[in-house]
């Protein structure tokens, strides 16, 4: 039989992983990737077009629990590699499985349309020309950290007012009066890092989130919550919050509103500065926004304070703009996918790397992979009732987590895994 053709959108650590599992399957594969390298996002670049990390990011997970299951990280590695280490990572894989000569850089997805047979026909452009293309199977990784979600306040800033999404080197903001939003791991990446080189920086939170250090008792975070994860989650919620309280205290002691739910409330913060550098008078918290008024904020307490910048760090929006939005838009409300991949009514359609777990993504995705591939090539079985499944997904989520459109496709790592593992078992023929 002539191999089932299968288009990848996106070369990132999601997207190599797609890859690699539908070549294992023997099946054509064509990835195409607007960037120049493997690694998406892990590729640093200054230029603003491309999503890229912070020039000092390291990851947030630790590397066992990061690496995919048959390419281990060196062992060399830190327990949090950099972003320059994370890239080399993703590289090297893409050469040892043979991806390169499947992947097609600088080239954008500008539209999917599925035809009356079923085939996925593809529109892209690469420097200036545009080409259409027909596939059996559509997988999508394009990520979804990439388009920014911008807060919004009464009044006008005189300064500059940016997301998070547009920092790359943090000597911009050098001597400047910085504020930055938000309470999630970038916001509280960007206080501190650059808190080393402005004249001063506030943090602003409208609510109170848990921060976790990257080390307890010696180990990595991750690894130190994996040991009483089989515990029931109540109890676990309960003990891993007294260990935090043991280890860092209230945020009141710090200044910083207290989380206003258990743990898997909303996604904990994993930072080992913030509350140092709160205490060593680099940072100082701030409430909610009111207004704005030139260059001075007014704060939900009666307190201002007068900025050069504001840095938001407020999200990213789900976004498919290759699609029609009558066919696919998740960028409001629930996202309505089977283990967080597979479409109620579209079986040849599938999202790789669409969840944020409580731990790391590509090992999911990963997994995932592997039930798209064995699909497309006949050796899994497509249950009948998916969008009843998704539905019970919804319903019965890891964490009930607080309604923002941030905690719209969260996972817990080692649930999610666990399902992946039971439904390619369950289904496979």
């Amino acid at each position: 039989m002539t191999p089932r053709k299968v288009c990848v959108i996106g070369a990132g650590p999601s997207g190599i992983t797609a890859a690699k599992n539908l070549l294992d399957e023997g099946l054509e594969v064509t990835v195409f990737d607007f960037g120049r390298e493997v690694g998406g996002n892990w590729v640093f670049s200054e230029q603003e077009g491309h999503s890229s990390v912070f020039e000092t990011t390291h990851i947030i997970s630790s590397k066992t629990l990061s690496q995919y299951e048959d390419f281990p990280m060196p062992e060399d590695y830190p327990d949090y590699p950099s972003h320059r280490q994370l890239a080399a990572y993703f590289q090297s894989y893409a050469r040892h499985f043979g991806l390169y000569p499947h992947i097609r850089f600088r080239t954008l997805v500008r539209h999917c349309e599925r035809l009356h047979d079923g085939r996925w026909q593809v529109i892209t452009t690469c420097e200036g020309s545009e080409d259409r293309h027909v596939f059996d199977a559509l997988c999508v990784c394009n990520g979804h950290h990439w388009l920014p979600r911008m807060p919004s306040y009464p009044g006008d800033f005189n300064g500059q007012f940016i997301h998070s999404h547009s920092v790359k080197r943090f000597s911009a903001f050098a001597g400047q009066r910085v504020l930055v939003i938000g309470g999630g791991n970038s916001a509280c990446d960007v206080a501190v890092e650059s808190s080393r080189v402005a004249a001063g920086v506030d943090l602003s939170w409208r609510r109170g989130y848990w921060i976790v250090p990257k080390f307890m008792m010696g180990r990595p975070a991750d690894k130190f919550s994996e040991r009483i994860h089989w515990l029931p989650r109540p109890l676990w919620q309960r003990l891993s919050a007294l260990s935090l309280r043991f280890r860092n205290g209230r945020n009141s002691l710090y200044g910083l509103p207290e989380p206003e739910g258990p743990i898997g409330s909303h996604h904990p913060t994993i930072n080992e500065d913030l509350f140092y550098n709160i205490r060593h008078g680099k940072i100082r918290p701030r409430p909610d926004i009111e207004r704005l008024d030139g260059h001075t904020v007014f704060f939900r307490d009666g307190s201002t304070g007068d900025y050069d910048t504001i840095i938001a760090c407020t999200g990213y929006i789900i976004s498919h703009p290759f699609f029609d939005k009558e066919l696919i838009d998740y960028s409001h409300g629930e996202v309505r996918l089977w283990l967080r991949m597979l479409h109620p009514d579209i079986d040849n359609l599938y999202f790789i790397g669409l969840f944020q777990p409580l731990g790391c993504i590509w090992p999911g995705s990963e997994l995932q992979s592997r039930i798209m591939a064995r699909q497309i090539s006949g050796r899994w079985k497509r249950p009948a009732d998916v969008g009843t499944l998704a539905d019970e997904e919804l319903r019965h989520p890891d964490f009930r987590q607080i309604d923002t459109p941030r905690h719209t496709i969260t996972v817990d790592y080692h649930r999610f895994r666990k399902r992946i593992l039971r439904a390619l078992d369950r289904y496979a023929v």
